[in-house]
């Protein structure tokens, strides 16, 4: 049988002395587990538990076979064997299991061949980091995700042929004001869209948020704040940027630990992006710069502080956003959110601490704090790849000297609507930004970084999405059409 093509890149080996402090902290806290955890296409976390018995120094190197098969967007069955790699760097104790369980983040590689696989969204963000290296504009990439939320008392909700119903509850919701509770209705709760940074009673859930960002603590994060958002039920942590792949971790760490501490306390929390018909959604900005030997390139004399490198990384990223929006916002119900009205970041412009751009430039005096964030994506987005792709059409725009043109000024939401017609906007639908992706994506290519081949599985996974919601009767229709 001929050896298998070589695709890839070889990760690199761990050290004996990464290694072995692992096997120590094993014996020494009496771990029972080794809860290895990567990421699949879509983003979900997804895990097997080793006992620590069957880890041994050359597990680090051969790593853990799985069926890749059965994780979509992934392997045909004919070809499904991959291995885990613990990274040893990503260990931490688990927050939330009854017994000592050591968590480790992992690598995927084709045994065959002992090279990254290419549709693993970790093995991209290593290469994006690789390829930023080696053009040399800088040596560095710094995210630093603010991901929003809600938090409900109860879901329910359920798809058939014959139904399609939800239903959502919260002490905050628009319901609860004649609800009768046990303890009493106390009536202080956030107006519609009247939640952003009210204080307790009226915020509910404080303690539940500092209970998920001191769980955060434990698992290696930098927590930094917490408050409540805008919309009833609506919620924002705020953690310590850091590298590309660290900060994709982190946000995979953020969502685990939102989700079950939100379950510890009997409630249920949720990424969609628009859960609620009427109130804000939630996104997930994403504030970037990139660094060159120590020193923060995207300062400089130009506008708002910045420099003509960071320009052009903006005119990269507003240039090829309907692309991006395909990795940055790839659910349907992600452009339920991204509807003028609701402070929703649809234009394409940019602008100095304006938060209706969905390019903004925070105001800070330190040069090491220049940087830019994006407000268009959300955290149902697949956190490599969404950050490897901004990175990518960053670098693009610094390539080719794409300028983002002049700064808009003022509340973009209250422009006349002829002048907002001129201003470009992100996708209206996610069907909108997967077919921009097919007609842009060369700049993705660039050093490898994705293979037309991943960018090609990652269409088809997310037409499926679209077309499952296509089909489906809509409640709403039944309203609108019912009686006709």
């Amino acid at each position: 049988m001929p050896s298998p093509k070589k695709t890839g890149t070889v990760p690199k080996k761990h050290s004996k002395a990464a290694i072995q402090k692992i096997l120590t902290l094993i014996e020494e806290q009496g771990i029972d587990f080794a809860d290895l955890r990567f990421t699949g296409p879509d983003g979900r976390w997804h895990h097997v538990a080793q006992a620590v018995a069957t880890l041994t120094p050359e597990s680090f190197e051969e790593g853990f076979l799985f069926d890749a098969s059965s994780i979509p967007g992934w392997q045909g069955i004919d070809q499904a064997d991959m291995a885990l790699i613990p990274d040893p760097e990503t260990a931490v104790l688990d927050a939330f299991s009854a017994r000592p369980q050591l968590v480790m983040i992992c690598d995927v590689v084709n045994p065959l061949t002992g090279e990254r696989y290419p549709r693993d969204p970790r093995a991209t963000g290593r290469r994006a980091e690789e390829y930023l290296k080696s053009t040399g504009i800088a040596d560095e990439a710094f995210f630093g995700p603010e991901g929003e939320f809600f938090i409900f008392d109860n879901a329910r909700f359920g798809v058939g042929g014959h139904y399609s119903t939800y239903q959502l509850e919260s002490t905050e919701g628009a319901e609860a004001g004649l609800k009768d509770y046990s303890e009493g209705n106390f009536g202080q709760r956030p107006g519609h869209n009247g939640g952003y940074m009210k204080l307790n009673p009226v915020d509910s859930e404080p303690d539940l948020r500092s209970e998920m960002l001191s769980l955060m603590a434990e698992m290696g994060l930098q927590p930094e704040r917490h408050h409540h958002e805008v919309a009833r039920s609506q919620h924002e942590l705020g953690i310590r940027f850091a590298s590309l792949i660290k900060a994709a971790d982190n946000m995979q760490i953020y969502k685990y630990c939102v989700h079950n501490a939100a379950a510890s306390y009997g409630k249920t929390a949720t990424f969609m992006p628009k859960p609620i018909l009427g109130e804000n959604g939630s996104g997930m900005h994403v504030h970037q710069s990139i660094w060159k030997e120590g020193k923060p390139v995207f300062a400089g004399k130009e506008y708002a502080g910045l420099s003509e490198t960071a320009l052009y990384y903006i005119g990269g990223i507003l240039h090829h956003a309907k692309a991006l929006n395909a990795f940055t916002n790839p659910s349907t119900n992600s452009y339920k959110r991204l509807l003028p009205g609701f402070e929703a970041p649809v234009l394409l412009a940019y602008s100095a601490a304006n938060r209706s751009a969905s390019c903004r430039i925070p105001l800070v005096n330190n040069p090491k704090g220049k940087r830019v964030e994006v407000r268009f994506p959300d955290a149902t987005a697949n956190p490599y790849l969404a950050f490897s792709a901004m990175l990518m059409a960053g670098l693009d725009g610094i390539k080719k000297k794409i300028h983002p043109g002049e700064a808009m000024s003022g509340n973009l939401y209250e422009l006349p609507e002829e002048e907002r017609k001129k201003i470009p906007t992100v996708c209206h639908s996610l069907r909108s930004a997967l077919q921009a992706l097919e007609k842009d994506h060369d700049f993705l290519l660039e050093g490898g970084v994705f293979t037309k081949d991943q960018i090609q599985a990652h269409i088809d996974l997310k037409m499926k999405d679209v077309l499952r919601l296509e089909k489906s009767p809509h409640p709403a229709e039944f309203e609108m059409y019912y009686s006709l």
